[in-house]
């Protein structure tokens, strides 16, 4: 850890662990990324082989910055979850098929730093908070919009994990009762009308109904090709079904994140994920239906996107362990 009075700047280890693939980042306190390195997950193989391969990816960016391992003041992981950061464990996480999986102690006894775990949503959330769009608020909520909808909420620089950990659970929030079925199995989840999943599944409906016959142009007739980014697009070329789609979605995400303003009174609202590079036809109406919907005093709060894009979860993973707000490590 050098000297008294040595000044070598903090660095920690950030590890973003998804379904299909881990990147690890060795990143400085002002979050810069000096080092990286990245490895397929393959989570078939068993937790201890991917375990083995989050160890390459971090050997590989260490090398890459030209950093010793006992330079570093920390290592954190963001993973899918539900996570306990308090004992370190990996409760369960389905496209891991992780259950039960001791990653803090597991990466401990490779590394000997302290090591960090936090859920990757609330782990992005702080990544942005601390070094990207969330900069300067006092309190945020990181909304992802992608495969699926997740939101890590930051309050007085915290990530906040609920009684269960499993706090931000924004996407099964209902907002349609009788609506489309959700993967949880429930009916009307905001995942299953707003999320790009959900977003594509209902243009593929309409376009079968011959509703939406920019979107079968642009699709060449092929229900396969119909994602997000294409609706966004046949949308932009005047596809009334698709408007309806997105109408639909924009209207019950601005809904869910109104309610979200008025329970938790958070001064910025990011969001990331691959649907909001849509850019102003996501933002303009969930700023219209949010305006309208929440309190008085919560109508100047920011929805902005989010800055960081892949980068925030190496990020928020190296700033627990380089600016760890009571949060428990292994060490």
């Amino acid at each position: 850890m050098g000297m008294p009075g040595d000044r070598s700047p903090a660095l920690a280890l950030g590890i973003d662990l998804g379904g299909t693939k881990i990147a690890a980042g060795v990143v400085d306190a002002t979050g810069r990324i000096l080092g990286r390195g990245h490895r397929m997950t393959q989570p078939r193989e068993g937790w201890e082989a991917v375990v083995g391969r989050m160890v390459e990816a971090s050997e590989e960016a260490l090398a890459q910055a030209g950093v010793a391992l006992d330079s570093l003041v920390g290592v954190g992981i963001a993973s899918p979850g539900p996570v306990n950061p308090q004992t370190g464990v990996v409760v369960e996480a389905a496209n891991l098929f992780f259950k039960n999986v001791p990653l803090v102690r597991a990466l401990y006894e490779r590394f000997r730093r302290p090591t960090y775990l936090e859920h990757d949503g609330r782990a992005a959330a702080l990544g942005e908070y601390r070094y990207g769009a969330g900069k300067g608020a006092s309190n945020l909520v990181f909304v992802t919009v992608s495969t699926g909808i997740g939101a890590g909420i930051i309050l007085g620089g915290r990530p906040h994990q609920g009684s269960h950990f499993s706090a931000g659970e924004l996407g099964h929030t209902v907002v349609l009762p009788e609506g489309p079925q959700c993967t949880c199995g429930k009916h009307g989840c905001l995942e299953a009308v707003a999320s790009g999943t959900g977003i594509a599944r209902l243009a593929r409906e309409a376009m079968e109904r011959g509703e939406a016959p920019v979107l079968e142009r642009l699709a060449g007739g092929d229900p396969a090709r119909v994602d997000a980014r294409l609706v966004a697009e046949a949308v932009r070329q005047g596809d009334e079904g698709c408007r309806q789609v997105l109408d639909q979605a924009t209207f019950y995400l601005g809904l869910a994140l109104a309610g979200l303003i008025n329970v938790i009174d958070c001064d910025r609202i990011v969001i990331g994920g691959g649907v909001a590079k849509m850019g102003d036809l996501l933002f303009e109406p969930v700023r219209r239906t949010v305006a309208e919907r929440v309190v008085a005093t919560a109508r100047d709060v920011q929805i902005i996107p989010a800055a960081l894009g892949s980068d925030a979860g190496i990020l928020g993973a190296a700033s627990l362990a380089l600016a760890p707000a009571g949060i428990t490590s292994a060490s």
